[in-house]
């Protein structure tokens, strides 16, 4: 069975709630992980407190500090936040950190500044080896969403880890990004799915629901997945509408499954699951809740 990671800056958000309120809902959504992106402006304790409650895991955060790394003289501070990051991330038990590349800063060769951000990552690499995390750098689309972004071409993306070659590098790839920039998954991806670290995904146009708008993505996700991605997809869109029910029917369109968007609101809420499962009704396909020894509450409040 597939699993999903919501990415909570979006997802489950209500007009003045905290942010680990949104945590809840996704237990409540049956989902077994959550996601977001900076960690320096959030309360890590009361995260932490939330995720030790529901038994969510942490699929991935982003690293800061969020600078180009197309620019040489950003490694030095961005390898110390690196670091920093890894830390956060260890306690999180979160084992992704997403990169961006930056822009495409005017003035500079393309090939000087991919110089400087394979340099970055490979000494990234260094950073990161050993500490059980892995670093996904993300090809965005420049057509919308993000004009002016070095890194759009999943392909590009790819290459450079390759040239990096080592197992702590690869790439996040959204497929809402992919398909803004018309590429085609199986052409852009090829044989290098070992190099996929994470998968995002949003409907398009709009960066909505799954459903709502032209990518087939239950196609894509197979085409993955049978060429042996086993990570989780991130759910990061935009959504038109709130709530558990919401989620749940975004997923029976990438799982092409009516089950999952079923309209039994009351078991939802009761197990937090979309049906009963093996096992009786109060079962579901969360993950055993962590030991606490990965959760250090307070050292996370100390260093947020």
């Amino acid at each position: 069975m597939r699993q999903y990671s919501a990415c909570i800056e979006w997802l489950f958000a209500e007009p003045g709630d905290r942010f680990e309120d949104r945590i809840y809902r996704a237990r409540k959504a049956g989902l077994p992980a959550i996601e977001f992106w900076r960690w320096t402006d959030k309360d890590l304790g009361a995260i932490c407190a939330a995720l030790k409650q529901t038994g969510l895991a942490v699929s991935s955060i982003v690293t800061e500090p969020m600078i180009p790394l197309t620019d040489a003289t950003n490694k030095q501070k961005w390898l110390e936040g690196l670091a920093a990051s890894i830390k956060v991330a260890q306690r999180l038990a979160a084992p992704i950190l997403i990169a961006q590349a930056g822009d495409d800063l005017p003035g500079r060769s393309r090939q000087e500044q991919r110089l400087a951000l394979t340099a970055a990552l490979r000494a990234g690499a260094d950073v990161l080896r050993g500490t059980g995390v892995r670093l996904g750098v993300e090809p965005l689309n420049t057509r919308i969403d993000h004009i002016g972004y070095f890194l759009e071409s999943t392909r590009e993306g790819l290459d450079i880890a390759d040239e990096i070659d080592r197992p702590e590098i690869g790439i996040v790839y959204d497929i809402y990004h992919s398909a803004v920039m018309d590429e085609r998954t199986e052409d852009v991806i090829g044989d290098r799915i070992s190099r996929v670290f994470h998968v995002h995904v949003a409907d398009h146009p709009g960066r909505n629901e799954p459903g709502a708008g032209r990518i087939d993505l239950a196609h894509r996700l197979d085409w993955l997945f049978d060429r042996g991605y086993a990570g989780r997809v991130g759910l990061e869109y935009r959504p038109l509408t709130q709530g558990v029910m919401a989620v749940r029917n975004a997923i029976g369109v990438l799982d092409r499954d009516p089950l999952a968007s079923c309209d039994d609101a009351a078991h939802i809420e009761a197990y937090g699951s979309r049906r009963p499962l093996q096992g009786g009704p109060e079962a579901s396909f969360l993950p055993t809740r962590p030991d606490d020894d990965q959760f250090d509450c307070q050292l996370l409040t100390s260093s947020s």
